[in-house]
């Protein structure tokens, strides 16, 4: 290995099985790759899950492990871990008890965070933000509450909670997908509806935003009174209003290239080439290993700003140097399962 490690690049690559493979090593380490998404395929058991992040941080120590771990109906890994409420059910408490909501918001989100560090994962992309219009069944009960208020309230708890895990956030999906139907894991959603009537979308990420927001996930949602392109692939979103007026100075994940609702627009590298301009700093793109190697020396992975932002989103997770550490003899994550079991019978 290189005593000079080279800078995390914007891709966000995966790997097949509970081990690493052949051909694992060369990606992990090129200049173009600066994260990991685990999925429940690489999971088998908390001591093998941490072996394979040993594995991968042996080939590059600077890697950002991350993965869909929400709660409910979202959650890669299962036996072995607290099988967290979904957001809706935290939505429904803090409708009966605002205060009570809150105080569950940030200590499910730490309850998760902690248990994801614990066998040596960076950060949990979450939370998702997009207010419940009762329309979208991929958001559905993923979402907090159907009321931008309550999703900020919320949303706000869930990233102190992991804050005080040593985590960071990635609110989701930048500016809302909870107003169309259609699921951009298989086709492109199109949201008709003029800026303006997207405030309320928008709001949970100003309120996160003015709190020091580390990290965003963009939606793969076309909204043409805005851009013919998706948000995902838009300047107008992301440069001009998410970094323009809005002032976010975080890091901007791309949705996964390998979607339906990125699948409109281009071959992979063209996808990537708008992304990357339109201002995205991390570009992950998932079970297709022949679109990764094509990208690796095709991406901007030099971007002085992308770079520093990326650095800075490492550097608000210290999950690395939690891994191994019981935290099952802590108090507060006693008192954190029992709560999640009363969310439970919400």
């Amino acid at each position: 290995m290189n005593d000079v490690l080279p800078r995390p690049g914007p891709l966000l690559v995966d790997v097949a099985g509970l081990e690493l493979e052949d051909g694992d090593a060369a990606v992990l380490s090129h200049r173009g790759v600066g994260g990991v998404i685990l999925f429940a395929r690489n999971y088998d058991s908390p001591d093998q899950v941490s072996e394979l992040i040993a594995s991968m941080r042996a080939i590059r120590p600077n890697l950002l492990v991350t993965a869909d771990q929400e709660g409910g109906r979202v959650q890669r890994f299962r036996d072995g871990f607290t099988r967290v409420s979904s957001m809706g059910a935290i939505g429904r408490l803090a409708v009966r008890d605002r205060a009570a909501g809150i105080e569950a918001a940030r200590e499910m989100a730490w309850l998760l965070a902690s248990e994801l560090s614990s066998v040596g994962v960076d950060m949990p992309l979450a939370p998702v933000v997009d207010l419940d219009y009762g329309v979208s069944e991929v958001i559905g009960d993923r979402a907090f509450a159907d009321t931008a208020d309550l999703v900020s309230d919320l949303a706000h708890a869930f990233m102190q909670g992991l804050r005080d895990a040593g985590s960071a956030s990635t609110a989701k999906h930048f500016p809302g997908h909870g107003c169309v139907s259609a699921d951009s894991h298989a086709e492109l959603p199109v949201d008709r509806r003029e800026l303006a009537q997207l405030d309320d979308d928008i709001e949970p990420y100003r309120r996160l935003i003015a709190d020091g927001l580390e990290s965003l996930m963009m939606a793969h949602v076309r909204y043409p009174a805005v851009d013919a392109l998706p948000a995902s692939l838009s300047r107008n979103w992301i440069t001009d209003h998410l970094r323009g007026r809005l002032g976010f100075r975080g890091c901007v994940f791309c949705d996964d290239l390998s979607m339906g609702g990125a699948a409109a627009i281009g071959d992979y590298r063209e996808r990537a080439r708008l992304a990357q301009t339109a201002g995205c700093d991390y570009v992950p793109v998932c079970n297709n290993r022949s679109a990764v190697l094509a990208l690796l020396d095709a991406v901007l992975w030099d971007d002085e700003p992308a770079c520093h932002r990326r650095e800075r989103l490492h550097a608000a997770c210290n999950a690395r140097h939690l891994a191994g550490r019981e935290i099952s003899d802590k108090p507060r994550w006693h008192a954190a399962v029992a709560l999640n079991a009363r969310l439970a019978e919400l």
